[in-house]
């Protein structure tokens, strides 16, 4: 008997039509770990229940003892978390990391499976260990394990974090939202996910105030109720849309355009040759020439650390030189090995990802090292001549509801096959 494994297929041609974005996947997984702080329902609309980490969410959530139920792109989350303890066997995801915290901040104890996700540079735990700390938690490894005790509740303090970290910034939000007295967060990473959580978070009975990048302030409170929340749409998505529709020389108006997300990244986009045609609700784009960029990541509103794999296809088919420089991973640029089996010139230098635009692409089998080096594989698949076959393309799914079938939908030639 063979062995057979699924990849994706991708053959060459432009998309056109019009989509409608999901919820971000970024503030959906974010507004599931809030439900832990309350006993009472938390209701979500817009929320991209096909993606497969909010999938492995929802199912941890009932570990833990809550009720989830699903109604299409709505999420209900109610009753009462019954163990401090979540024993986890399957795929584990990078937002366990706050379900640790939010457990904490309820129960004063925690366990809960070290993070999964994308292994993109030196993503450890070690920022969110040292926000618990700080509210007076002990933590300590156990096999597998991520564990933390407090002595009653957990207790305001300044935190001073060292990097601008999403993931640390909203550790520290859910975890101080409970504790005693108030908890300052110097030097956030203030992201719309993050504006959204807080915003949740006080429709919850929270007490937080966001004084931009300088500060947060969190007045602990003593419990949270329910609440009901319309998620904001996905500004990866929508990027990676208009950069596939750019690239193959398609038409295609996006629904739910989060622009004044995006203000950086189209500045860049629109003075290298990308067309776009505001509408009152959608933007539509077409026509475009690509013109070599010139990049360098940092913390919002600059270019997510993200969105440079899906920049570095635009990149490819421009004519001409562009630089990319990562400041938060600078070895995320695997993806680009990957780029030169379909003919994409590059080398890095520095720490810098150097693209000769202009070349022809070519379908061929590749790799996908992680969810978005996937979609930049799947994009630059719609340019090259010929067949490309993408293994590891099973995680686009946790980051892209339906993206498969939304490009289908758009006239992309791309599918799940078995291959020997």
């Amino acid at each position: 008997m063979t062995n057979k494994k699924k990849v994706l297929s991708v053959t060459q041609g432009s998309i056109n039509g019009k989509v409608k974005l999901s919820g971000a996947k970024n503030s959906a997984l974010k507004l599931q770990t809030a439900s832990l702080l309350t006993d009472e329902e938390v209701y979500l609309t817009n929320f991209p229940n096909g993606l497969s980490d909010v999938t492995i969410h929802n199912e941890m959530l009932k570990v833990l003892g809550k009720s989830v139920e699903i109604n299409g792109d709505r999420l209900k989350v109610s009753g009462t978390i019954n163990t401090n303890e979540l024993i986890w066997e399957g795929r584990s995801i990078r937002n366990t990391l706050l379900m640790w915290g939010a457990i904490l901040a309820r129960e004063g104890v925690s366990k809960v499976p070290l993070p999964g996700g994308c292994k993109i540079g030196e993503r450890k735990y070690d920022l969110h260990q040292v926000v618990l700390e700080k509210l007076g938690a002990k933590v300590w490894v156990e096999g597998d394990y991520l564990c933390a005790e407090s002595d009653g509740r957990l207790v305001g303090t300044d935190i001073h974090l060292p990097m601008r970290s999403t993931g640390a910034t909203e550790n520290a939000i859910l975890s101080s939202s409970l504790a005693k007295g108030k908890t300052t967060i110097w030097n956030p990473h203030v992201r719309p996910e993050v504006i959204e959580l807080v915003t949740v978070l006080n429709k919850m009975g929270a007490k937080i105030t966001v004084r931009g990048n300088e500060s947060i302030v969190v007045e602990g409170v003593e419990t949270l109720h329910g609440t009901t929340h319309n998620v904001m749409p996905d500004n990866m998505e929508a990027l990676t849309y208009l950069v596939a529709a750019a690239v193959t020389d398609g038409e295609v108006e996006i629904e739910g355009f989060p622009y004044e997300h995006l203000e950086v990244p189209m500045i860049f986009l629109e003075s290298s040759g990308l067309k776009v045609y505001h509408g009152p609700s959608s933007i539509i784009t077409k026509e475009s020439n690509c013109y070599p960029l010139e990049i360098s990541t940092g913390p919002y509103p600059g270019i997510n650390s993200d969105m440079q794999p899906i920049l570095a296809v635009y990149a490819s088919v421009a004519k001409g030189m562009s630089k990319i420089v990562d400041l938060r991973f600078p070895d995320r640029f695997g993806y680009a090995e990957q780029l030169s089996k379909m003919g994409v010139s590059t080398d890095v230098v520095n720490n810098q990802l150097i693209i000769y635009g202009g070349n022809s692409l070519v379908g061929t089998e590749v790799y996908a090292d992680d969810l978005r080096a996937g979609a930049a594989l799947l994009i630059a698949g719609l340019v090259a001549k010929g067949k490309t076959l993408i293994s590891n393309a099973e995680q686009i799914e946790r980051g892209y509801e339906n993206f498969i079938g939304k490009l289908q939908s758009l006239g992309a030639k791309v599918s799940w096959e078995e291959v020997e």
